[in-house]
């Protein structure tokens, strides 16, 4: 019985712990969702939802302190379109309870600082904001928060240090001036006069020479195209004309002022930046993108701020957020941002839109998929279909008319844009408009823009419907139809070289042979490489090449699974006849002129070629700039190839690095032989750091526990792998240089001008090449500055370089 007893009071006990448990869960959910959902629409108002949680918080501090303090300090960094809400709850707990603000202050401050030493730039610049907004609550001391701007404009002034790391110092001053300019204005106008003249000074002098390189147009009419920190610095100047004060945001504490003036203020303890590591990573500069103005807009409907107003610049971080937020779940995103707050106070369509295409045009790469913006323009157009097809086909409209001078980059994302949008509304559009570009010479971007939208549809649906989906005028700019080119059954094919045994070769693979037959039959060929004396033995047969590749390739033709089917089995056949680069080069040629037609398929086909190591990335480099390509040299699909070549190597090297790091990771975790000996003393301290190591480092059950001279191995891989890398990006440029200086000398010595648009496509891709692959080329930079982009280079083609180096700089 009392053995009973003690397991029904052990049992009881467990149960009423249990449920102690859970109620503190419960109630702890119960407290964050509260302080999440502040602020979201609801039958009272805010300034009565603030008191009452408020009061909530209060009661549940001394339990839940913690939780609350973890809580709102993350909460205006997940949803900054919340600061001044959060900042005025927590302005009303601190007059309350002074030492939970002081507590507060001290967490807020130690998630600044975590995040700079993180490189976690933009939730640090949030912080910085919210501690900014926290003065109009009499939570933080204006003096303080003057000594914490006085060290970031200390950190941007510092020399020897990239000029990225000072950008950011002082973006994060001037986006958080608009939130507390008043408020210093009032109280402590002479210090924010000197902080403004620091930045002004700062500003006059940096460096603006990676401009060029992120503009979406190379020219500024009809809309100024600025670099994000000049417009803003000019939008913060227009807003100290105004005496700081602003239209925008939503400041729910001037409700409480009475309540909140009473409070005592803590100060900021000193922060001071971190110093720079050449490990850091900086955010890349960028160039505000601007499409509308104010004329642009319904004369009855509300004006489009001006373009350094700072409610313009307020709207659309606002915006940006949202993207942020939800650009995973696309029809979510689409209802928020059309559930705009105060969007009958703007033209919010026309915004909406320009921030979307800023997103897709952003330099050197979106923030997210390019598809993305796609769909969520088509759910736009959905939710709203009164006003937001109108407003995305001006757009459309306005950047056609300023294709002539975009970028590449922008130019390849607009076509893949606007083909995907055309694919989702039956291909419809008023094509009379633009037959303008049908009298313009084939590389004029109008024409050229309409060839490659004609290419890019043609893959989103099938030759026939692409035909039927444009007036027959249009029939130059349409591409031919996609199938292979079979040169030996055209008009006179059987009396080309080696037709005989193309026959014999299509009628032996039918038969499903070895590779062992094909190859036996393809090194009877005769080598028209061979001369005479037979002295020197060529590096590989061109005849046996193109009788075997065009084919194998012309039977796999059916279908992607034929042709890789026909890769799989015979590959041991390309290696065999393509050995050395020129014979890969040969090859590609070949596939080429099969597959001319058919940019898709030449594209897939190269691709998986490089999958399986039948071509390197070098040999397919070399052939895209060679003589043979020459004239498919401005087609979109060419540089297409050429990226995934590069990428192709990149992820090769990334892997390779990523692989030695953990080998060599397990390698120091794991025990030396004198802590796996049993007669050693230190043995079971060997061990306990073998059992405190990190899972990720110790190798799983079944892993082979990799050796030094192992890692020595992979390591001569990874070396292997960045020569090949550092080859590839010198044989880019190489040939981009020789192009570009042929074409400007030949234009010299022929008295014409060298500014074509050829010239202006190349050069165009060379800047591609640069913004696409920053990254990895930035590794490279010295080389190629001492070996390819030298002071006697053509200005206009060191320009380019100069202005990526400027990047980073």
């Amino acid at each position: 019985m009392s053995r009973r007893k003690r397991d029904d009071g052990y049992e009881h006990g467990y149960r009423k712990r249990r449920r102690v448990v859970s109620e503190q869960a419960e109630i702890e959910d119960r407290l964050e969702s509260l302080i999440i959902r502040v602020g979201d629409k609801t039958s009272s108002s805010l300034e009565s939802n603030l008191e009452g949680l408020a009061s909530v918080l209060e009661a549940d501090m001394n339990t839940y302190k913690s939780k609350i303090l973890r809580i709102l300090s993350e909460c205006p960094i997940q949803m900054p379109e919340k600061c001044t809400i959060y900042s005025t709850l927590v302005g009303l707990l601190n007059a309350k309870n002074y030492n939970f603000g002081g507590e507060f202050v001290e967490q807020i401050v130690r998630n600044l600082k975590e995040a700079i030493r993180e490189g976690q730039w933009e939730s640090a610049r949030l912080i910085v904001r919210f501690i900014s907004d926290m003065v109009n609550c009499h939570i933080v001391s204006a003096s303080s928060l003057l000594q914490l701007y006085d060290s970031f404009i200390d950190a941007a002034m510092e020399q020897g240090v990239p000029q990225v790391r000072r950008d950011w110092y002082m973006y994060a001053l001037l986006t958080a001036l608009p939130w507390v300019g008043r408020e210093l204005f009032e109280k402590k106008e002479n210090d924010l006069e000197r902080i403004m003249a620091a930045m002004e000074g700062y500003l006059r002098r940096r460096n603006t020479a990676h401009v060029a390189a992120l503009r979406v147009w190379n020219c500024d009419t009809p809309h100024p195209q600025e670099e994000y920190l000049e417009c803003l610095w000019a939008q913060v100047r227009k807003l100290r004309t105004d005496e700081w004060q602003e239209r925008h945001i939503y400041r729910p504490y001037l409700a409480f002022d009475s309540i909140l003036s009473e409070a005592l203020q803590h100060n900021l303890p000193v922060i001071l930046p971190p110093p720079h590591t050449a490990s850091t990573q900086y955010p890349l500069p960028w160039v505000v993108f601007r499409m509308f103005d104010y004329t642009d807009c319904p004369e009855a409907g509300p004006l489009l701020p001006g373009t350094h107003s700072v409610e313009r610049y307020l709207i659309e971080e606002h915006l940006h957020q949202i993207v942020t937020r939800h650009h995973n779940e696309r029809k979510e995103l689409a209802t928020q941002l059309l559930a705009f707050p105060q969007r009958n106070k703007i033209p919010l369509e026309y915004m909406i839109v320009e921030v979307l295409f800023s997103e897709l045009f952003h330099m050197p790469s979106p923030r997210y998929l390019e598809i993305s913006y796609g769909c969520t323009l088509i759910e736009l157009c959905k939710l709203q279909p009164s006003t937001m097809p109108q407003v995305l086909a001006q757009a459309t409209e306005l950047l056609y008319e300023r294709i002539d001078t975009m970028n590449a980059t922008c130019f390849d994302r607009f076509v893949s844009w606007f083909s995907y949008h055309l694919s989702n509304f039956q291909f419809r559009w008023s094509w009379d408009d633009w037959q303008n570009c049908l009298s313009l010479e084939k590389d004029h971007p109008k024409a050229k823009f309409v060839s490659e939208v004609f290419g890019k549809c043609l893959r989103l649906s099938y030759f026939k419907r692409v035909n039927e989906m444009v007036p027959e005028c249009y029939s130059p700019l349409l591409p031919p139809k996609p199938e292979p080119y079979f040169k030996y059954q055209v008009e006179g094919g059987s009396g080309l070289p080696g037709a005989t045994q193309v026959q014999a070769l299509t009628e032996l693979l039918r038969k499903k042979p070895t590779p062992e037959e094909v190859l036996e039959l393809i090194q009877q060929l005769p080598n028209p490489l061979k001369d005479d004396d037979g002295d020197m033995e060529p590096s590989h047969n061109p005849l046996a090449i193109e009788v075997f590749v065009q084919t194998l390739l012309h039977l796999g033709s059916k279908s992607f699974t034929h042709t890789f089917a026909g890769l799989a089995k015979y590959h041991s056949v390309f290696k065999n006849i393509c050995e050395n680069e020129e014979a890969q080069i040969c090859m590609l040629r070949q596939v080429y002129e099969l597959w001319q037609h058919h940019p898709q398929f030449l594209g897939v086909v190269v691709d998986k070629m490089l999958k399986t190591q039948i071509v390197e990335c070098c040999a397919v480099a070399n052939w895209i700039f060679s003589r043979d390509m020459a004239p498919e040299f401005t087609r979109s699909y060419i540089w297409e190839i050429l990226h995934l070549t590069i990428r192709k190597m990149n992820k090769h090297v990334v892997r390779l690095e990523k692989e030695v790091a953990d080998a060599r990771a397990k390698l120091r975790a794991a025990p030396s032989d004198s802590e796996s000996s049993d007669d050693d003393p230190n043995r079971e301290a060997g061990e306990k750091r073998r059992r405190t190591s990190s899972n990720k480092d110790t190798p799983k059950d079944g892993e082979e526990q990799p050796t030094e001279e192992m890692v020595e191995r992979m390591e001569e891989r990874l070396e292997a792998a960045q020569s090949d890398q550092k080859n590839l990006f010198l044989i880019v440029f190489q040939r981009f240089i020789m192009i570009l200086s042929e074409h400007v000398v030949r234009c010299d010595t022929d008295g014409k001008d060298f500014n074509t648009f050829w010239y202006q496509w190349t050069v165009g891709r060379l800047q591609q090449v640069f913004m696409a692959h920053h990254e990895q080329v930035e590794k490279y930079s010295q080389t190629l500055e001492t070996l390819l982009f030298t002071h006697d280079l053509d200005g206009n083609i060191l320009d380019t370089f100069r202005q990526f180096q400027a990047l980073r700089s």
